[in-house]
């Protein structure tokens, strides 16, 4: 029996879960709506504010669905109650970003190339940049929905990944980044 599957989600206060006939779970709290399509082989119930999902069987594709799909329906759950919150931190000597003036929940990154980056964000996320004297420039993530949030925070990472040697790039705060010596010096 998968160990994270036969684990019973607790539903909190304030949140609704609701499962149609054609297994479209919907969870909906006061940090927004989530829905999630679960397979047909796997059982969605909700009793008593507790949601449990069950297998038909031991095969092997349905032990994979098993623990998977509480796991996305526990994470929608969350979402929606408490939310999701990611902190990256941009290390380099002149690395800024900010708002775009002129556009709706943009961010305008400028990360030591010739050109600055903008990258224009879904509705779903609500961020926030934080620049403050002799401190690095901070970009604060929210939302609902676990994926997603990770989805945004792994493409700002990748205009500039943290390098090993300087340590410098795009981080999530409290992140280690593991340093290389680099080479000797002189003689």
């Amino acid at each position: 029996m998968s160990r994270i599957g036969k684990l019973p989600i607790a539903i909190p206060a304030g949140v609704t879960v609701t499962v149609s006939p054609e297994n479209l779970v919907t969870v909906k709290g006061p940090k927004g709506e989530l829905t999630q399509q679960v397979n047909p082989n796997i059982t969605v119930k909700v009793e008593d504010g507790v949601l449990t999902v069950t297998r038909p069987n031991d095969e092997k594709q349905n032990r994979a669905m098993h623990g998977l799909y509480r796991a996305l329906i526990n994470n929608m759950v969350v979402g929606v109650s408490e939310g999701y919150k990611k902190v990256l931190e941009l290390v380099g000597v002149g690395y800024r970003v900010e708002m775009a003036a002129n556009m709706q929940n943009t961010l305008n990154f400028a990360l030591g190339y010739t050109h600055p980056i903008y990258l224009q964000l879904p509705a779903e996320v609500k961020v926030e940049t934080k620049s403050e004297r002799n401190q690095n420039p901070l970009v604060i993530l929210e939302s609902a929905d676990k994926q997603l949030i990770g989805q945004v925070c792994a493409k700002i990472r990748s205009f500039r990944k943290p390098e090993p040697y300087k340590g410098k790039g795009i981080k999530f705060q409290g992140e280690v980044v593991r340093r290389k010596a680099g080479k000797s010096a002189g003689k």
